[in-house]
């Protein structure tokens, strides 16, 4: 038990405490008073945990003075620990050469995906032949997807099994699109004739395929539509001409084969040269010298009547392509993968 007289003895004595830690020459030394004085076991902490057993009037005359020494004290360490410590870190960039000369290290560039280099090279061929840029939602009814296609009620694209169907919001069915040529229909209704159509429909598609080295269940398509006065097979031709020509190179072959799509009639696939072989047969066409690129054909009469043109007046062609299936043929690629796991060694050779 200390009594007043003690008490004020050791406050005394702590008095140079303050001066103690201002001269303190190192955060080692620092730490030591800081135990000696306020550790638990420390002068001033014993102190103070012994003002209780003094009579109230002297811990009303000590108490004040003890408590606002302790302040001191801390406050005391606190500027000590920092101006040691910005010593110390000065001393440290001291110590430390910096040749300002050196070149810094390299900053890795971002790059465009090769995927949107393609679809971005195929938009502009087109934009320059004078049609325009139109997109569509994702998520789609069954009208635009399917029946305003022509699609028959038996088609197999509508099953589940090839088809990603959503939660039905009011009567009409919902589905993640699986082709883009629903937005050929939503441009149609809402340009009515006069006006011709002239538009590209680049977008995602959704198919409920197993991924493979050359099936994607997400992948991208390059639609185009053409629909006025007068429009032929001939028109046609002639664009995906130029369209391939300005793609694949000057002198790209190409060539079309008879096919089916419910929304054209009459129907073309369309095959190029193999860009490998130029013709020779090689495993990336499969021996057979050519490349088949795209479906195309005429606007199906029924497709233009249901939206609102007079199939006797206006005609038009259509036609699709895979824009990974082009990036493949231009790059090289033999599995449709590499451009969805983000590999950066793949990303990197792409320009």
């Amino acid at each position: 038990m200390l009594t007043p007289e003690q008490v004020e003895a050791c406050l005394r004595e702590l008095l140079r405490a303050p001066d103690d830690i201002r001269a303190a020459p190192s955060l080692a030394r620092l730490e030591e008073l800081r135990i000696e004085h306020l550790g638990r076991k420390g002068a001033l902490s014993t102190l103070l945990r012994g003002l209780k057993d003094l009579p109230l009037a002297e811990r009303k005359r000590l108490g004040p003075e003890a408590n606002g020494l302790k302040e001191r004290i801390e406050t005391a360490l606190a500027e000590r620990r920092k101006a040691l410590e910005g010593a110390e870190f000065g001393r440290e960039i001291e110590s430390v050469r910096l040749d300002l000369s050196l070149p810094g290290a390299p900053f890795p560039r971002g790059r465009r995906h090769p995927l949107s280099l393609v679809m971005d090279e195929m938009a502009e061929i087109l934009l320059g032949l004078g049609f325009s840029w139109a997109e569509g939602p994702h998520v789609e009814s069954d009208r635009y997807n399917f029946w305003a296609l022509n699609f028959p009620p038996e088609h197999p694209a509508m099953d589940a099994h090839d088809t990603f169907y959503m939660k039905a919001r009011g009567e009409r069915p919902l589905l993640l699109r699986t082709h883009t040529s629903p937005v050929q229909i939503r441009v149609l209704e809402s340009q009515r004739p006069p006006a011709p159509v002239r538009i590209i429909a680049p977008g995602r598609v959704f198919r409920h395929e197993n991924a493979d080295a050359s099936h994607s269940a997400v992948f991208h398509q390059v639609e185009g539509l053409y629909v006025d006065r007068g429009v032929t097979m001939a028109d046609l031709k002639g664009t995906l001409r130029l369209f391939l020509e300005a793609l694949f190179g000057p002198g790209t072959r190409m060539r079309l084969r008879p096919s089916f799509f419910p929304f054209t009639e009459p129907s073309a696939q369309v095959d190029i040269l193999c860009t490998i072989c130029r013709g020779s047969g090689c495993p990336v066409c499969k021996k057979l010298g050519w490349l088949e690129v795209l479906g195309s054909g005429m606007v199906h009469p029924k497709v233009l009547q249901d939206a609102g043109y007079d199939p006797e007046v206006w005609s038009g062609y259509a036609w699709g392509l895979g824009v990974e299936r082009i990036a493949m043929l231009k790059g090289q690629v033999r599995d449709i993968r590499l451009f969805y796991q983000n590999d950066i060694r793949f990303l990197e050779q792409w320009g």
